[in-house]
């Protein structure tokens, strides 16, 4: 029988982490780095995007998107790389976290007190998959923007 697969939030090694929590990238831009998918998705309160991310139901979900977009647009037009990124990340978490909540009852993907095995699938909430969807359209969409895209690149290449 396999060996069952634990959180890997469980042996998460903070130290080595390369974004630290008590870092406020957005002053100290020169200490971000891009990273893969949500990576780098740390300190919300020092994320204006952070105060807008809401996907209880389609409705807030899709205002939510909507108004992360908004931002994602501001930021790039300010050229602040950090807070584009950053937009960006939360509509990815934005997806991500619907998605769980669809997929797991109270988005709860491993039982605590059942040695961490996994919940069972298609237990969730059947409503949370319309606003992963609609997180998922405006994630893409920032993603696929050619500014954003340029401005990627150039940010990895002069500092990772």
């Amino acid at each position: 029988m396999p060996k069952q697969a634990t959180p890997s939030y469980l042996s998460f090694d903070r130290k080595a982490y390369a974004w630290k929590a008590d870092v406020d990238y957005r002053a100290e831009p020169e200490r971000y780095r891009v990273g893969k998918g949500e990576q780098g998705f740390v300190n919300l309160t020092k994320v204006s995007s952070g105060a807008h991310w809401r996907f209880a139901t389609p409705a807030v979900a899709t205002l939510s998107s909507n108004k992360i977009y908004q931002m994602f647009e501001r930021y790039l037009e300010r050229d602040d790389f950090v807070g584009t990124d950053m937009a960006r990340k939360f509509l990815q978490m934005g997806y991500a976290r619907a998605r769980r909540y669809a997929n797991y009852k109270g988005g709860k993907k491993y039982d605590k007190e059942d040695g961490y095995k996994r919940k069972e699938r298609g237990t969730g909430d059947p409503e949370k998959a319309k606003n992963a969807t609609t997180f998922r359209e405006f994630w893409k969409k920032a993603e696929a923007d050619p500014r954003y895209a340029k401005r990627k690149k150039a940010w990895k290449e002069r500092l990772g």
